[in-house]
């Protein structure tokens, strides 16, 4: 897919982010920038420590830079009120992370449309309990997980537990889904059919996929791939790939 003609839907500008350990403050963060454009997946890819998954944390509003600016919506975000930030990451990113981070005393069900009920009381989203019910079982239908409706976290294969995790990033329909090693803790086959199940469902909801990885795999299924290397994106990294 073409990508550069398309509207930018989250962009992030000379991002720096330091934390203080001891005396000593340390920026993990360098004057990193991204675009996100509308309906692409774009792969963010650099070895380990190099500030991928800090740089995924200022871009999903769940950690605030040291300076630069985070365009979401047309906000810049980082200078929004904490309640309105809030409601905005809840309504357009969706999360899919590494260890799942599904609430144990939850069932899958109530995992997935626990979004829903925290949009709620931020009054972005009515709650619909039949609807966004109905929502969940068709998700847990389509991702192979009829039989797990009701079942916990603890009683769900990892793999099963990212698909709820999939599941319950997608249930308020957000225009971005940020993915951080969605299969790191699975194994090769395990993980091809939980990534099948992550494109199949941005490429049907037109969403815009920010995937970071290791892999070079599936960096090729991705419209563009950026590296990051000690806190920036490398200069020139940009690869489109072939589709």
């Amino acid at each position: 897919m073409t990508t550069s003609n398309l509207e930018t839907v989250l962009s992030a500008e000379d991002v720096r982010k330091s934390f203080r350990v001891g005396e000593r403050e340390i920026e993990v963060l360098h004057g990193a920038h991204l675009e996100l454009r509308a309906r692409e997946r774009l792969c963010l890819m650099g070895a380990s420590g190099a500030g991928k998954s800090t740089f995924l944390h200022v871009l999903g509003l769940l950690e605030q830079p040291t300076e630069g600016r985070v365009q979401l919506q047309g906000k810049s975000a980082w200078e929004l009120a904490m309640s309105e930030r809030a409601a905005l990451r809840n309504r357009h990113i969706g999360f899919v992370f590494q260890a799942y981070h599904l609430l144990p005393d939850l069932s899958a069900l109530e995992n997935i449309t626990l979004p829903a009920r925290i949009a709620h009381s931020y009054g972005t989203v009515p709650f619909d309990k039949k609807l966004h019910t109905s929502e969940a079982r068709d998700m847990l239908e389509r991702f192979g997980l009829k039989d797990r409706i009701n079942h916990r976290p603890n009683q769900l294969s990892g793999g099963e537990r990212q698909r709820v995790a999939i599941a319950r990033a997608l249930i308020l329909k957000p225009e971005i889904v940020i993915a951080d090693e969605p299969t790191g803790n699975l194994d090769t086959a395990t993980g091809d059919k939980v990534l099948e199940i992550l494109f199949n469902e941005q490429s049907r909801r037109n969403a815009s996929l920010l995937l970071v990885t290791h892999d070079e795999r599936l960096a090729k299924s991705c419209d563009r791939v950026l590296v990051m290397v000690d806190g920036q994106i490398e200069a020139d990294s940009e690869v489109m790939i072939p589709q």
